[in-house]
């Protein structure tokens, strides 16, 4: 539910700042939400002792005897998957590649993201699962993924499963835990690769951007951080399956095999090793004029099927650019 109300601010408010006071208050919403209903206008501070009551600012610090109005604030329990705006007889926004009583798969396409983040938004696959399968909504331990049990990149295509019953997410959630779901993934390359390998790194989040790209644990960038940065374990495997070149540029188009999920995992581990996915600007790649996103595609998860514990494996067509390389 939206939380409305007001309170007037007293000793333990005084001086902090409006996003502070306001989740000590409403201890049901989210520092998020806070802070989002302040820049939204949604959220007034009137002067100690009364006078006009105006919109505030997030950061804004409190005086003693000032009044707080909230006019709309989201709770935590809100912030659920939004099931989005799709008629029944509209064609689902990705290819379905299987589906039965436990599980759904998908057939993500570039530039779409897997999940919302925030109840707001509205352009995810999962908030079309939701509209769709609406059993899905309550599944998991994370509202906004509505039953995903994966994610992948915005950017990256290909294959993404969802569970439809609790105990279909309990038992793939364990075997995803275990690292016994294989998922191989087709990654177009800069460069002429002659043969496979298998790359081991400890990977930690790049202390020096503010966004999300990973990097080796041993790289100077983590180890000037001056704090501690987790290491995240990630073993990738790959074998170059066909050659073809763009322009002056030779490509390789690699077969990638993975147990561990660790964020940007393949994107990352690649590079370290001086193998770049085309296009892929955020890891060093050269950007790609009238390219959309970079050339990586979950093609295929191997794992035991959650209620009859049969091996299965799922799999998605090859992309027009993986095709086009064979």
């Amino acid at each position: 539910m939206i939380a409305e109300g007001s309170f007037t601010v007293v000793d333990e408010d005084c001086g902090a700042r409006l996003d502070a006071a306001l989740l000590r208050h409403f201890p049901t919403t989210t520092r998020a939400f806070a802070r989002e209903a302040a820049e939204g206008g949604r959220v007034f501070v009137s002067a100690p002792g009364g006078g006009e009551a105006r919109p505030a600012a997030k950061g804004v610090k409190l005086r003693r005897g000032a009044v707080v109005t909230v006019r709309a604030l989201l709770e935590e329990s809100d912030n659920r998957v939004a099931p989005a705006n799709l008629p029944r007889d509209a064609p689902f926004p990705a290819a379905v590649c299987f589906e039965d009583a436990s599980l759904l798969a998908f057939d993500k396409p570039a530039g779409m993201p897997v999940q919302p983040l925030s109840c707001r938004e509205t352009g995810t696959l999962m908030n079309a699962v939701a509209a769709r399968w609406p059993e899905c909504r309550g599944i998991g331990d994370a509202p906004l993924m509505a039953g995903a049990l994966h994610r992948i990149d915005a950017g990256t295509s290909g294959l993404v499963l969802v569970a439809r019953t609790a105990a279909a997410f309990d038992e793939m959630r364990r075997q995803f835990a275990a690292q016994t779901v294989e998922k191989t993934y087709l990654a177009l390359v800069e460069g002429s690769v002659a043969a496979g390998g298998t790359l081991e790194n400890d990977l930690v989040h790049d202390p020096t951007v503010p966004f999300c790209r990973m990097i080796d644990a041993k790289d100077r960038r983590a180890s000037g951080a001056g704090r501690a940065l987790r290491p995240l374990h990630a073993v990738t495997r790959f074998s170059p399956i066909a050659r073809t070149s763009a322009g002056n540029e030779e490509l390789t188009l690699l077969e990638v095999k993975i147990r561990t999920g660790v964020t940007h995992q393949i994107r990352a581990q690649l590079a370290i090793a001086g193998l770049h996915i085309v296009n892929d600007r955020l890891y060093g790649a050269f950007a790609v004029e009238d390219m959309a996103g970079h050339r990586l595609h979950a093609l295929a998860a191997a794992f035991s099927h959650p209620e009859s514990g049969c091996p299965t494996e799922i799999r998605t067509p090859f992309p027009e650019w993986a095709r086009a390389a064979l």
